[in-house]
């Protein structure tokens, strides 16, 4: 019998395990390998594409897939395929005409399963592709016929994605899908009832791990479902003050090594799971 059998920790990214320049710390890594040794699963539930978190994931090797798509998908990098995917209907094409035309200037992302498309440029766009590296693949958001993972809406006028949020929300077909803000800049569309919460008892059936053994990490909006649903909720002294009202306890920030306490804190019996 190992420590941490049977104990399931997942993590947000941006904001959580990694650190605002984008980097891991040692002491985060030291400690995710040492939970791993003594039978701990470690993965990460993100609002990324499977497509842009090749790098963290060959840093970090988690010993189990990962959540992406803010609980649109769960994949398994080790085999590069999907083990579970949902899919937006295409009316949402309906939803992003209209904010399209209602709203100006608007950063517009759609995307896929496999590719992500830029359809309407602004510097939200231009930002999210130096922080992510992503190519710039245009289209118009018409003609993608691909499946569609989610949509993405980005301006640096925090305003102006209030605004989207109201319009979107108060149009007639709204109750068909979720909306979610996933960073300061970005604005998301997703499939109905997919977020973070409802993937990670998905992910733990997947995995064979009670829920009452899960461990969930976050910072942001599009966290506080997932700390709600698991068993113990943990916030980052960074995260958004929703996130810290919908977690269980708060922790150091995502620059003082918060993957490591846990686990720290875990052992130490802390956090009594």
């Amino acid at each position: 019998m190992k420590k941490f059998d049977g104990i399931l920790i997942c993590s947000d990214l941006d904001g959580t395990l990694l650190r605002d320049d984008k980097s891991i710390s040692n002491e985060n890594l030291e400690a995710i390998e040492y939970f791993k040794s003594e039978g701990g699963v470690f993965t990460f539930i993100t609002g990324r594409m499977p497509y842009f978190v090749s790098d963290i994931y060959n840093t970090v090797n988690p010993n189990a897939p990962f959540g992406c798509i803010n609980g649109g998908g769960i994949y398994d990098h080790r085999t590069q395929k999907y083990v579970w995917t949902h899919e937006i209907d295409r009316s949402v094409i309906e939803l992003v005409e209209y904010a399209d035309k209602n709203i100006e200037e608007l950063g517009i992302q759609v995307n896929t399963f496999e590719t992500l498309y830029f359809c309407r440029e602004n510097s939200a766009m231009e930002v999210f592709r130096q922080q992510t590296g992503m190519p710039k693949i245009n289209a118009d958001y018409k003609e993608i016929t691909l499946p569609i993972a989610k949509i993405v809406f980005g301006d640096e006028d925090s305003s102006k994605l209030d605004r989207l949020e109201a319009l979107l929300k108060a149009h007639p077909r709204a109750f068909e899908f979720d909306f979610v803000r996933s960073a300061d800049i970005l604005f998301e569309i997703l499939p109905k009832d997919s977020n973070k919460g409802t993937l990670l008892p998905r992910l733990a059936e997947h995995l064979n791990i009670d829920m009452n053994r899960t461990v969930a990490l976050g910072d942001y909006n599009n966290d506080i479902n997932m700390l709600r649903t698991a068993k113990i909720g943990i916030a980052v002294a960074n995260a958004a003050p929703e996130a810290k009202e919908a977690a269980d306890y708060v922790t150091v920030s995502n620059e003082e090594h918060a993957i490591a306490k846990t686990v720290s804190n875990i052992e130490l019996g802390v956090l009594k799971i």
